[in-house]
């Protein structure tokens, strides 16, 4: 299978053709991008922000579990120690929020960046909650915060040219790291 004006890329039994190129392959992000274990109609029934609660705390990557939100970290980082804030209870809005759910998650988030920070001296970090599916939410019917670790220079030429992030570390030895320093 050649390309008419590049080269062969695949060979016969369907494995790459070594060339010039190196490749950190991500093949865990495919269920991510076809939407798997995603709820289709924005009912409690099939969230994994409803189940995960239910799972230990390794199984669901859970850091913390407070009265009425927990923290976990996300299973599609964008940098290591990724991870959000999330309310027990099924609710898509942030103004849907308790004031007792609202003190916690603001609370909780705080705890989360001296963790991060005591465990991997992150410089900065981007904390956010994208609201409705429109403004990029994966999972517009359960809201969750998303609290992103960032340090100089972690944005280099693999997301822009390979669209690929490269983590230094499994989600599991991460996860353990924060919830021992909790």
């Amino acid at each position: 299978m050649s390309a008419p004006d590049g080269p062969e890329l695949v060979g016969q039994d369907g494995a790459g053709v070594p060339d010039a190129l190196q490749r950190l392959w991500t093949p865990h992000r495919m269920a991510y991008i076809k939407g798997q274990d995603k709820p289709e109609d924005g009912a409690a029934e099939g969230c994994p922000f409803c189940r995960i609660p239910g799972l230990d705390d390794e199984t669901g990557l859970i850091l913390a579990r407070g009265e009425t939100v927990y923290a976990l970290l996300n299973l599609y980082p964008y940098n290591p120690g990724h991870l959000m804030v999330v309310p027990y209870r099924h609710v898509a809005d942030y103004t849907g929020l308790t004031a007792e759910e609202t003190r916690e998650l603001a609370e909780l988030t705080q705890h989360a960046m001296r963790v991060v920070r005591a465990v991997s001296a992150a410089h900065g970090f981007n904390i956010g909650m994208n609201q409705g599916v429109i403004a990029g939410a994966g999972i517009a019917a359960h809201l969750h915060q998303h609290v992103v670790p960032r340090w100089g220079g972690d944005a280099n030429f693999m997301p822009v040219i390979g669209h690929t992030k490269v983590l230094p570390q499994l989600l599991g030895e991460t996860r353990k790291l924060l919830a021992d320093a909790w």
